[in-house]
């Protein structure tokens, strides 16, 4: 689950990126497990090993990641070596980013939501953004041929927005929970950073909360949040999900 990109890997339709080892649990888990029900390649690209964080070791971040790759059910997921904490908007990151992408050459991205409290969420979402343009540049030279995906979105669970759509995770919230607590190291009660981190036995009440909300925005059990920056297109309005009245 961890290996670097190959040049005869298969291309991943949709390719989550985020800052650290856990983000993409946190925000878009169930639509991956949804995604992949649905017969499509998934994979996750963390930027940073985790080596900053109050609790673990980038080491055993890196264990608890491949298990949780293993319960969304990804076909591939790597993390770079960007420093946690301090990942910067250079083109030598947006470089690292553009090779994953014209290896895995995804349909979609996954990208954090562009406002975030760290600092590195928000970084990581226009190093994303701007590396899937990067990406398209057929005089960028890398070893693989250009690729630019044909759609970002945006998992905007933490921010104070409203959703462009929500994905129906209703039966995948089990799922999506373990793989999230597949992180002992982040998520088991310990004294250190106890006055940071949510008691564990709050965690699968809150996280389920906030996936309750969303999905009622939506009228379905338990969704998850995204923003897309342009317009979207219906073909045929009889067609629209979610009941108006």
């Amino acid at each position: 689950m961890t290996s670097a990109p190959r040049a005869d890997l298969p291309p991943a339709d949709v390719l989550a990126i985020a800052a650290h080892r856990d983000d993409v649990e946190q925000t878009c888990g169930g639509t991956l497990l949804r995604m992949a029900a649905r017969g499509l390649r998934t994979a996750i690209l963390d930027l940073t090993q985790g080596e900053a964080g109050t609790r673990g070791s980038a080491e055993e971040r890196g264990r608890e990641a491949s298990e949780a790759a293993r319960l969304l059910g990804v076909v591939w997921r790597q993390a770079l070596d960007m420093p946690d904490g301090a990942i910067e908007n250079s083109l030598e990151n947006r470089i690292k980013i553009v090779r994953v992408l014209r290896q895995l050459r995804p349909r979609v991205v996954i990208l954090p939501y562009w406002q975030a409290r760290h600092p590195d969420h928000a970084t990581a979402s226009i190093l994303g953004s701007e590396a899937c343009f990067l990406s398209g540049l057929a005089k960028v030279s890398t070893d693989t041929p250009p690729h630019r995906p044909f759609k970002i979105v945006y998992a905007s669970l933490y921010a104070d927005v409203r959703p462009s759509f929500i994905v129906d995770i209703t039966p995948f919230i089990e799922q999506r929970h373990l793989a999230l607590m597949a992180y002992h190291s982040q998520y088991s009660n310990q004294a250190s950073g106890s006055g940071l981190f949510v008691p564990e036995d709050e965690i699968r009440e809150r996280t389920l909360a906030e996936a309750r909300h969303y999905g009622l925005l939506a009228g379905v059990r338990f969704g998850e949040p995204f923003v897309q920056k342009e317009v979207g297109l219906v073909d045929d309005l009889t067609l629209l999900p979610v009941q108006s009245i």
